[in-house]
């Protein structure tokens, strides 16, 4: 896995292992993607992953897999993902290079 497709904080690392010793079954990891949804065009999917696909991008670290969707690649290069926890609100944050705009609510982008 070249480290220039994603990086991954810690703190998000941390995120996910919570989430995954959430789930209550074994898992791969967790996957991350990008669909067509939203007033700009796409967005970024976060999902729990039973097995590794036979194209998928593994980011591993301290034994907690992510896994990049193929079709999703060309749209990730050089992003960070990252978890914040603000005061109303926490999630995961995608800092990305090649984003050229956001919608208003910032659920979705556009390249």
């Amino acid at each position: 896995m070249s480290k220039s497709i994603i990086t991954i904080s810690d703190a998000a690392m941390n995120r996910i292992n919570v989430l995954l010793g959430k789930r209550g079954k074994p898992s791969a990891g967790i996957k991350v993607g990008v669909r067509s949804r939203g007033c700009s065009g796409l967005s970024y999917t976060i999902e729990y992953a039973d097995e590794i696909g036979k194209f998928d991008e593994v980011v591993e670290k301290d034994g907690i897999r992510v896994l990049i969707d193929p079709k999703a690649v060309m749209f990730l290069i050089g992003t960070e993902m990252d978890f914040v926890e603000e005061e109303l609100k926490s999630g995961f944050r995608f800092v990305n290079p090649n984003e050229k705009g956001r919608c208003g609510c910032g659920e979705s982008f556009h390249v």
